[in-house]
């Protein structure tokens, strides 16, 4: 099948066609042509308007597949993913089990041959995810795993987080870390301020980050490797990132709803805004947006963590921590374009995690397979549960409208078009 994308901009800084809009032909999963020509096709997309770039990646996304299936399986994922425009998903190993042996790995990778969206193990650097004994990361990676991090808990030990960077360095693997002091952070329901006293809840403080994000680093510079931070929030962490990529290793991301939200949107108590690391305040997300458009920030991720109704439906400090956000990310990349500019943020959710992953990253050229992703920066639309493919609900955008959406997503030779 032939299905022609007519005049979308092209957004791809490897691309000689970067910001250029041509009409891009796809047939048997390849890039047959790219031009200014009306090239026969059995299906025509019009794309005028529309951004088109190499298939979008999240670094991080939460599945309860294995085991904890009723948050998210892998079948709904991959569903969930399409439809917000992700070609590729490096999912964390908080399951049940964890990420920690082949078998785990293994079960993930297994349809990665034939289906649209492909899965990245990402494996656990300790025990069931304890922090007190460390996996065994050479037959990990050897299986498939991209990348070795303790996923929604913090590498809390200071010897496991030191020895996993100097075992990593035997083959190059990247260790990724959710940085916080549990012990400041312990009880805590939300950013730790004013607002928090108003509405006598614990708060997070920022320093608990802080210390995290300065222990690290030292333990870096001290030991060698590569580290990656995830899921940041702080003005000062991201400071600190910044001066350390001048000596070290050193990388980090944000979640794509974190410098658009404030903690002063939980006076409702709305648990669909509570997440970890909490929303912060405005000079807070001041900074995230400087270090996304100076390049500190290296890659925007969704922060898709799903959970059941029981999970989230109850009093507020008995919550869990999270929202879903694969399909409203790219809403969140509207919110964030005028402020970052578009090739910035499409680096960050394409080139920039790959390359982290040491994954292939695609090209938009004439006879490369197409990995590609559609999207529509201008549709408005409602997030509604007829709309809504994870088996979980807490989102704050649910049943709102919501402008930006993925038109069309391709890879390994499928596609998923929206009519």
């Amino acid at each position: 099948m032939k299905i022609l994308i007519q005049g979308p901009e092209i957004i791809d800084t490897g691309s000689p066609f970067h910001q250029k809009e041509k009409n891009v032909l796809i047939s048997n999963g390849r890039i047959a042509e790219i031009g200014d020509k009306n090239y026969a096709a059995d299906k025509v997309i019009q794309a005028g308007g529309m951004k088109l770039s190499i298939g979008w990646f999240d670094l991080g996304t939460f599945v309860g597949d294995p085991g904890l299936e009723h948050k998210e399986d892998l079948e709904s994922v991959v569903k969930t993913a399409a439809a917000g425009g992700f070609t590729g998903l490096a999912v964390l190993p908080n399951t049940f089990p964890c990420v920690q042996t082949k078998n785990e790995i293994s079960y993930l990778v297994k349809a990665n041959e034939s289906q649209l969206v492909q899965i990245h193990p990402m494996a656990s650097v300790t025990l069931n995810n304890k922090g007190e004994e460390l996996t065994e990361m050479i037959d990990l990676h050897e299986a498939g795993a991209v990348a070795f991090t303790d996923g929604l808990k913090s590498i809390w030990h200071t010897d496991i987080l030191l020895k996993s960077l100097q075992y990593l360095q035997k083959f190059d693997g990247l260790l990724i870390d959710h940085p916080e002091d549990i012990w400041l952070n312990m009880f805590g329901q939300m950013h730790e301020g004013v607002n928090s006293t108003m509405l006598g809840l614990k708060g997070m403080p920022r320093i608990a980050e802080d210390i995290a994000v300065g222990r690290n680093l030292e333990l870096l510079a001290y030991a060698g490797g590569r580290l990656h931070f995830s899921r940041l929030s702080s003005g000062k962490a991201v400071d600190m990132i910044r001066s350390a990529k001048k000596k070290l290793n050193v990388s980090c991301d944000i979640a794509a709803y974190q410098p658009l939200l404030e903690d002063g949107v939980l006076f409702d108590f709305d648990t669909n805004y509570k997440v970890n690391p909490p929303l912060r305040e405005k000079p807070d997300n001041d900074a995230l947006i400087k270090a996304l458009k100076d390049g500190t920030i290296d890659v925007l991720s969704s922060g898709h963590t799903p959970h059941e109704e029981e999970s989230k439906n109850l009093e507020f400090d008995l919550a869990e921590f999270g929202m879903i956000n694969l399909q409203t990310f790219g809403a969140n990349l509207v919110m964030l374009s005028g402020s970052v500019g578009w090739d910035a943020l499409i680096e960050k959710i394409t080139v920039n995690p790959r390359r982290l992953l040491g994954l292939e990253i695609p090209k938009i050229e004439v006879d490369s397979k197409a990995n590609l992703t559609l999207f529509d920066p201008n549709r408005t639309w409602t997030f509604d549960e007829k709309a809504n493919f994870s088996k979980s609900r807490n989102s704050p955008w649910l049943n709102k409208k919501i402008t930006g959406k993925s038109v069309a997503v391709f890879n390994n030779g499928r596609a998923r078009i929206e009519e």
